[in-house]
């Protein structure tokens, strides 16, 4: 009997293609579903069906609004349009092992077991560092062929917006050690339109708002990256550009950015700053925005040690959160429940209450794909934290051991300076074999 072919499986040579190739690994579903459509005629309405998608919510990821980030839903994507699991992170998929004898296997297949590190995660590094370099990135055009002339036309800042969404998916896979050139790049040659070009003043304001929004994305890989001058500065210009503007929610943001970067210099400046960003935005921004710059609030609290004033803002953010009625919000913003209970778990390990820190964090990992290297070293920091306090220390070795494999190599400061403090009160277990194992790992 021959397998089930789904209406919605990808021809192979497409699977090939550079572009569908580069959106799949990234998880750019949106440029996936309008290749599907644009290069095999699967319709969108097709691909609603197939993959559990309302139809409406299809052509928005398809205009690059929105992201798709539920293990299950990313799962679902695969077997609809018989993308091999290796491409995305996931185990090989049922269906794989079912491909007809003559058949070229399937690129998980081709993968080697040894392959360096179990892979994955190596190999995505590799192709987004060389195609970030190579000025390829997701197959988006140049700059130059958006920008004709001198006269900008009004399409140009949603053209730009939709690029940085695309180009915001590296952060996903690579630290800022990697992605900063290209950000910065991209805010550069944004100011340079703006300073060189003609527009209606309508224009004007968009590509303001789009600059901030890049020059935050360039901010946070500096950050990232530890380059903490150039993220102060590209932050503050990121805030006087937005309230040029007139875009209050990024001005926020710009705002609750700088806090995170400020508390753990002076904490009283940094819980002003996190306090100022929700004001900023207002009551009136979207309510995924106002949930995130809530959660930084709620951060800033925490490592000030304030339990009480911690609790009231993530009650903020789970109320602003429950107020999505699913319109699309800014792709920046990308936060859900899950982002939600990751901030509240890093949270009440900061305050040192591992009871209800531990079971979301350990949740949430069971099911985070270490492609996201960087992010699940830091959330297994947290963990490795509230085993600590707890007196776990095989546990807490252990989870600390896992987070050094995953940031090595991690073009990122943020691992290694989470696991300082850990490594350094491990070293009172030095005795126990595993801890000595970790503390020489550490050293390698």
């Amino acid at each position: 009997m021959t397998a089930y072919q789904p209406p919605t499986a990808l021809p192979r040579e497409l699977l090939s293609h550079p572009e569908m190739r580069a959106a799949i690994v990234a998880h750019d579903f949106g440029a996936v579903f309008c290749l599907a459509r644009d290069l095999a005629k699967i319709s969108y309405s097709k691909i609603a069906a197939e993959c559990d998608i309302k139809p409406e919510r299809v052509g928005t990821l398809a205009r690059g609004q929105g992201r798709i980030t539920s293990f299950e839903k990313i799962a679902t994507i695969a077997d609809a349009l018989r993308i091999p699991g290796q491409l995305l992170g996931l185990a090989p998929r049922d269906w794989e092992a079912a491909t007809p004898p003559g058949h070229a296997p399937t690129a998980s297949a081709r993968t080697s077991p040894t392959t360096r590190g179990g892979s994955e995660t190596v190999l995505r590094r590799e192709f987004f560092r060389a195609t970030a370099g190579a000025g390829l990135v997701l197959g988006l055009p140049e700059l130059t062929q958006i920008q004709t002339g001198r006269q900008i036309g009004r399409d140009v800042p949603d053209q730009l917006r939709q690029r940085t969404a695309r180009l915001r998916r590296l952060d996903d896979v690579l630290g800022g050690g990697d992605t900063y050139r290209v950000y910065l790049g991209e805010h550069q040659a944004t100011k340079t339109m703006l300073r060189e070009g003609s527009y209606t003043e309508e224009t004007g304001r968009a590509l303001l708002s789009v600059l901030s929004e890049q020059a935050q994305q360039a901010g946070w890989a500096a950050f990232d990256a530890g380059k903490h001058s150039d993220a102060t500065s590209l932050y503050e210009a990121s805030h006087q550009a937005a309230t040029q503007a007139g875009d209050t929610a990024l001005a926020g943001n710009a705002l609750a950015f700088l806090a995170y970067q400020k508390i753990n210099a002076d904490r009283t400046v940094g819980i002003e700053i996190a306090v100022q960003s929700c004001g900023t935005a207002g009551p009136d921004a979207p309510p995924v925005v106002r949930a995130l710059l809530y959660g930084r609030l709620a951060w800033a609290y925490a490592a000030a040690g304030d339990a009480d004033e911690t609790e009231r803002a993530l009650d903020a953010a789970e109320t602003a959160l429950s107020e999505d009625d699913g319109t699309p919000q800014p792709d920046w913003a990308a936060w859900d429940g899950n982002g939600l209970q990751i901030m509240a778990s890093r949270c009440w390990t900061e305050l040192r209450r591992p009871i209800r820190a531990v079971p979301v964090l350990e949740d949430f990992l069971s099911r985070y794909d270490d492609a996201h290297a960087r992010d699940k070293s830091l959330y297994l920091s947290w963990l490795a934290d509230s085993y600590l306090t707890a007196g776990e220390i095989e546990q807490a070795t252990a989870i600390t051991s896992r987070a050094l494999e995953l940031s090595a190599g991690v073009a990122s400061v943020r691992p290694r300076q989470r696991l300082a403090p850990i490594l350094h009160q491990l070293k009172a277990h030095k005795e126990l074999p595993a801890v000595a194992d970790v503390l020489e790992k550490a050293r390698g």
